[in-house]
């Protein structure tokens, strides 16, 4: 039977529309770690309480909810999913800025994770049926640059709103009351949320594509599937769950870097961490999305590994400007960071998608985000503040909280990732005579 994508004027609007619903989450998820100065002082929390805000209580139920929704990607309307999901996290972000204790806003962050588990297994299913494998990487890089553009526009915009709302003090809304100027931001982002699910009414469903199309499989197929390429899919999500691990527990305590090393306030580094994720974060994740997709069409099988490969090895020096005593030093090195763990971003579900049958793409999707989050921004962030808190007893000594967990979790990436390549290039092949 032929396969028929759609044009590409479809496929490529397809994408945008699916990048920014992720702008929009990512915006949601890390406008949290700008805010940790007067969060911390309203509700008279810890670092490691703020880091569970950031990372634990959104991680664990975006990964167990992240299940059950990627099977659902698999047999369901894609784009109802996604809708329903936008409009579980709004609500929940809104749900943030009414919090007036510790808990409740961990609860309202554990909703946010819930409803955001329901658009990234359904947009790699929706991707991978609407463009071929050569063309893949480049298309869900493109969807995944969302979470550099989101983070940027969440630090950049973050910056600003608080700059203005500060100087204009507690705010008097209808309805809602006294509120503070952090709190009318998450507000602010709910009601864009539920704005945004217009846009989804241009979404199309595309055919679904591959091996396996119109075979229903069980669960237990799916985990058997997974246990045959058990050795592919561990070393995969491991490694990138290193890589991520290091990225989240830098991304959530490199503005409080710069803001207790260097003196800044809230506004100058939301506008210089966020060009710098924004800017930096984005070519990496394209570039390395272009160069899996280029060693892709000349026979590279093992082409995603090997981009995350090159992508730790690039990464691992420009740590050493956390232990610098300069603020254009420390710039300089964490522009490179974000460039270089920004490419394995797009590349690590794209891979996912070379390896599943169509009827297991979502679901083994979702599991690979299970693993990635709830080690990457599950774990991440509080490592960080851990050391901090614990080890070093001292807010100032978060440089070299965040140049230990860098440092660890990169070296341990690269050696998953020379160890994948094999059988990952073994589970390519395997996936291409699925059902024949």
């Amino acid at each position: 039977m032929p396969v028929s994508y759609p044009g590409s004027a479809r496929a490529w609007l397809t994408v945008a529309i699916l990048m920014l619903a992720y702008v929009l989450s990512f915006i949601d998820r890390q406008i949290l770690n700008l805010l940790v100065g007067p969060i911390r002082r309203d509700l008279a929390i810890s670092d490691t309480e703020m880091s569970l805000l950031m990372g634990f209580s959104f991680a664990l139920f975006y990964t167990l909810c992240g299940i059950p929704l990627g099977r659902m990607a698999d047999r369901t309307s894609r784009r109802g999913l996604i809708a329903a999901g936008i409009l579980v996290w709004s609500a929940m972000t809104a749900a943030c800025g009414l919090a007036k204790q510790y808990w409740h806003f961990l609860f309202a962050r554990v909703g946010v994770g819930a409803g955001e588990a329901a658009l990234s297994p359904a947009a790699y299913s929706l991707i991978a049926d609407s463009f071929p494998p050569h063309q893949r990487a480049t298309a869900i890089s493109v969807y995944s640059m969302g979470i550099y553009v989101g983070s940027g526009l969440a630090f950049l915009l973050g910056g600003l709103v608080i700059h203005f709302a500060s100087a204009q003090g507690d705010i008097d809304l209808p309805v809602i009351g006294m509120i503070r100027p952090w709190q009318l931001i998450f507000l602010i982002l709910g009601a864009a949320g539920v704005m945004f699910c217009l846009l989804l009414l241009f979404l199309k469903e595309p055919v679904r594509q591959g091996a396996g199309v119109g075979v229903e499989v069980s669960f237990a197929e799916v985990l058997a599937y997974i246990k045959l390429n058990r050795k592919t899919v561990l070393l995969h999500n491991l490694s990138f769950a290193c890589v991520a691990f290091c990225s989240y527990g830098a991304s959530s305590w490199v503005p409080a870097f710069f803001m207790r090393t260097f003196a800044m306030d809230a506004a100058e580094v939301g506008f210089i961490y966020g060009i710098l994720i924004g800017v930096f974060g984005s070519l990496g994740i394209i570039v390395g999305g272009r160069l899996s997709d280029w060693l892709t069409s000349r026979g590279y099988k093992d082409a995603p590994m090997r981009v995350g490969l090159v992508a730790v090895v690039i990464a691992l020096p420009s740590f050493v400007g956390y232990a610098i005593d300069s603020l254009p030093v420390a710039i300089a090195c964490i522009g490179v960071g974000c460039f270089a763990l920004a490419m394995p971003f797009g590349v690590a579900p794209a891979a996912i998608q070379e390896i599943m049958p169509n009827p297991m793409r979502g679901q083994a999707s979702a599991m690979y985000l299970f693993v990635v989050t709830i080690i990457g921004l599950g774990v991440g962030p509080t490592a960080v503040a851990l050391l901090t808190d614990f080890v070093f007893q001292d807010d100032n000594a978060l440089r070299y909280s965040l140049l230990i967990i860098s440092v660890v979790s990169t070296l341990l990436a690269i050696a998953l990732l020379l160890a994948s390549l094999r059988p990952y290039r073994e589970s390519v092949e395997r996936a291409g005579q699925w059902g024949q």
